[in-house]
């Protein structure tokens, strides 16, 4: 009997030493596995793209659907890998954790290639290039044509964003909005003396013939350094490398410099 209980335990700890190793090499294969999004969202259907209102680049047309040179370009990469894209509008100072918390699959928005940006994300090749302007009240922007003489002046700006650095780099006082757009308000409602935008968005909303016809841009904060848009995925993405691709191809085939002139952008391609 003594005998039959010892083989049975034995037994009984060979099984247990099995067991966790198997669950050990499980666990170790699991971990070996880069899990490729582009399949996933080829699984799911549908890309997410985080965005906000800023026009040429993402934008709503008067039946409330989000139009402009990056949502367009957005559709178009969204149906190259045989999905539907789905846009949602995101607080912009809260891109990097929408994106990490897996709430949007990229950010997709006119968005500076900054060190926080390449640091945080997999960011695409640059497509875009761009400054940051200052906007002020067209009767009393000849009296600000330098930095020195704006020293006074508050600025509003997008919170997050290239042009918020700027202000903040030009000693300038700053308050902080939700949106670009919100910082034009601000300008036009006269509660800030001026704002800093991009200049893309600033030559399509600002001047005559446009939502602040009263409104100009003057100088570029930074127009000898200059700066690159690119489009963020979560970090060690393929999304990115697929997005490389499709740019490359929308560029040989004129698709993105058609769709470039369409919203005005077209001298900031950069040739892919």
């Amino acid at each position: 009997m003594k005998t039959m209980k010892k083989l049975l335990a034995l037994l009984m700890a060979l099984a247990m030493v099995f067991a966790l190793a198997a669950c050990s090499s499980s666990s170790s294969d699991d971990s070996s596995e880069v899990e490729s999004e582009v399949a996933y969202i080829q699984d799911q259907g549908v890309l997410v793209v985080g965005i906000t209102d800023f026009e040429p680049m993402d934008y709503k047309d008067e039946d409330g659907n989000w139009i402009g040179f990056d949502a367009d370009m957005a559709t178009a990469f969204a149906e190259s890998l045989g999905v539907t894209v789905e846009f949602v509008e995101i607080n912009w100072d809260n891109k990097i954790l929408e994106l990490d918390a897996g709430s949007i699959d990229c950010v997709w928005n006119g968005m500076t290639l900054t060190d926080e940006v390449t640091s945080s994300m997999e960011c695409s090749n640059a497509y875009c290039n761009n400054t940051q302007v200052v906007v002020l009240p067209a009767d009393v922007a000849d009296q600000y044509d330098t930095v020195e003489s704006m020293a006074d002046l508050t600025f509003a700006v997008e919170a997050g964003s290239a042009g918020e650095s700027q202000a903040i780099a030009n000693g300038f006082a700053t308050t902080a909005v939700t949106s670009q757009a919100d910082a034009l308000m601000e300008v036009a409602a006269g509660t800030s003396d001026a704002a800093v935008i991009d200049a893309l968005m600033a030559g399509a909303m600002v001047g005559e013939g446009t939502s602040y016809a009263d409104l100009t841009y003057t100088i570029s904060l930074n127009e000898d350094e200059g700066e690159e848009y690119g489009v963020g995925f979560r970090k060690g993405s393929d999304l990115a490398e697929a997005l490389n691709e499709f740019f490359a191809e929308s560029y040989a085939d004129g698709t993105m410099m058609a769709i470039a002139e369409q919203y005005g952008v077209q001298a900031a391609i950069i040739a892919q």
